[in-house]
């Protein structure tokens, strides 16, 4: 119902060679980069979007891979991912290191980053993203480590995917919610306590209820101190029914803005099958809204691939667990947008 997340697989090596590679580009005239990576990955122009292209993505290397083996048109289908921003999503081991990496390319690029934070204690309830933190005060430390990492740095970050939602849904068992309401709204005043850093807390989708279930329990894990939500992270529901949930939920929180994942929405959500399951790597999707801060709405912040479009929602359906690359599923996705 909700959308893996995906846990985040091999990511200091990701980092190493994205902050070698950035480092090597030269800004052009036009305000992108010249690449200097093998597939060629440019950014895209700031004005439009200023979030940081990792050059070395999983999609990025795909489209390495393809030319490298003749298959040229596949390579330009993949280049429709390879070419947008994503979020990294921080790992649990090591978040000060990947944390600085990240934003240390994007700043080198002149940049934001874009910042995944998922490991909040018993995430996902025992699903395919099951895990997080061993308890608060690993969650805490973890959250430092992030915060050291980011330091004055342009950045922007997702925080928390489903974990107010699955406080409001029943998944998550009562006597975790006290500790849960704590945690994200320490993490909120931690990171707003740095000089560059955007924090948008996760509020759920336009598909799993109604804005007056979890406004308050927002409230209660600190949105207000936030700069807004995201919605529709990991998820396909439409740009225009996820505004729609967005505008009526930021109207009970002081108008806050919002930022909306269109990274699979663009054929909206699988209708098909067993409804407890259409979430996880539903065929026929197709990309979205390419990420922008030029948007529909006064209320939408940005439109933003917060999950990486050919990245598994799980073992379901043919596709390898949660967070690892799936050529085939990508290439699904490009081939069905516009």
């Amino acid at each position: 119902m909700y959308g893996s997340r995906g846990a985040r697989r091999g990511a200091t090596a990701t980092v190493l060679g994205a902050a070698l590679l950035i480092a090597g580009c030269s800004s052009s005239d036009d305000g992108g980069d010249e690449p200097e990576n093998a597939a060629g990955i440019t950014q895209q122009p700031k004005e439009v979007d200023p979030f940081w292209v990792n050059p070395d993505g999983n999609a990025a290397q795909q489209v390495a891979t393809y030319a490298k083996d003749g298959k040229d048109d596949d390579a330009e289908q993949i280049r429709k991912i390879a070419e947008q921003p994503t979020g990294e999503w921080i790992g649990p081991e090591n978040p000060e290191d990947e944390a600085r990496g990240f934003t240390e390319a994007a700043d080198k690029a002149g940049r934001t980053a874009l910042l995944v934070l998922y490991n909040i204690p018993h995430r996902d309830c025992g699903q395919y993203s099951q895990g997080g933190a061993a308890d608060g005060n690993a969650y805490r430390e973890w959250i430092d480590g992030v915060a050291a990492g980011i330091g004055d740095r342009s950045t922007t970050v997702i925080l928390e995917p489903d974990a107010v939602l699955h406080l409001v849904d029943g998944c998550t068992p009562d006597e975790f919610h006290e500790e849960r309401y704590d945690l994200l709204k320490g993490a909120i005043e931690k990171l707003k306590s740095l000089k560059n850093t955007k924090v948008y807390l996760d509020a759920g989708n336009a598909g799993w209820g109604n804005p007056d279930q979890i406004f308050e329990p927002l409230k209660w894990a600190g949105v207000e101190g936030a700069d807004g939500f995201s919605v529709n992270v990991s998820n396909f529901y439409t740009t225009e029914n996820s505004i729609e949930y967005g505008k009526t939920l930021s109207s009970k929180i002081g108008n806050k803005p919002f930022v909306i994942d269109t990274s699979r929405n663009g054929n909206g959500p699988y209708e098909e099958g067993d409804a407890g399951e259409r979430w996880c790597n539903p065929p026929g999707r197709a990309l979205g809204e390419t990420p922008t801060t030029k948007t529909a709405d006064d209320l939408v912040d940005a439109y933003i691939w917060v999950k990486r479009p050919g990245e598994s929602d799980g073992e379901c359906k043919g596709g390898p667990k949660a967070g690892e690359w799936w050529p085939e599923y990508a290439l699904g996705l490009a081939k069905a947008s516009q």
